[in-house]
């Protein structure tokens, strides 16, 4: 009973027979400032137009022209990711980023862009991964069958890794925020001491939620990296 009480709050909440996600989904997009039509703009878009662009370069650095394509795709889902999983830390809120079908549904379609980019740009190169040069003929069918499997896992892993810091993070967040406000009138000291983990647990979580979205993206420019 304890493990569905604490597990509840990853159920995606419905209003009114309206599945809240989509409004989840929905809402990132609203906070971010539309383009002015002037020379001088405010500081909160020059932050976010600085922000785009330093992160924009530093992804596409490794990436030839073909790959600079993505540029827009890879910079919406960055900040895509990074909003859900930042709002999702606030109190009251759903993150849909901590439900694994979405991420699959996120990491399977762009995973098979890079492969199917690969297939028709560079297919001699493509399939050259499955059996490396010189490789001895009795191991040539178990090298082709464990290549395939770690091709066809790389999306699984895409959304099993975010989806699993997101929920243990919440997980412990949860627990120790129950701890601190169990212990509040039996022993007040430990119960500060257990707030001031939970603050810095909190910290944490902000940077794991920014780290994650990075390295969402960041792995999905590597696949991208070798299709084209």
């Amino acid at each position: 009973m304890m493990a569905t009480s604490l597990f509840d709050q990853f159920i995606s909440p419905i209003l009114l027979g309206i599945p809240l996600i989509a409004l989840a989904f929905v809402l990132p997009w609203l906070l971010f400032p539309a383009p002015a039509h002037r020379w001088i703009t405010n500081r909160l878009l020059t932050l976010q137009n600085s922000f785009v662009g330093t992160f924009t370069a530093q992804l596409l650095k490794p990436l030839n022209m073909g790959g600079h394509k993505w540029a827009l795709i890879l910079a919406a889902l960055m900040l895509f990711l990074m909003s859900l999983n930042m709002l999702g830390l606030l109190p009251y809120t759903f993150t849909p980023t901590a439900q694994l079908s979405v991420n699959l549904g996120l990491a399977v379609p762009l995973w098979l862009a890079t492969v199917l980019i690969g297939m028709r740009n560079q297919p001699t190169k493509s399939l050259a991964h499955f059996l490396p040069e010189g490789t001895p003929i009795p191991l040539i069918p178990i090298l082709i069958i464990i290549e395939t499997i770690s091709l066809f896992i790389r999306p699984v892993a895409l959304g099993v890794r975010l989806t699993a810091n997101l929920t243990a993070g919440h997980l412990l967040m949860h627990l120790i925020s129950t701890a601190a406000y169990s212990l509040l009138c039996l022993m007040p000291t430990v119960a500060i001491l257990t707030t001031i983990v939970l603050f810095m647990l909190t910290v944490l979580e902000i940077a794991v939620a920014m780290i994650q979205a990075y390295v969402f993206v960041l792995l999905l420019s590597l696949y991208l990296q070798e299709n084209v």
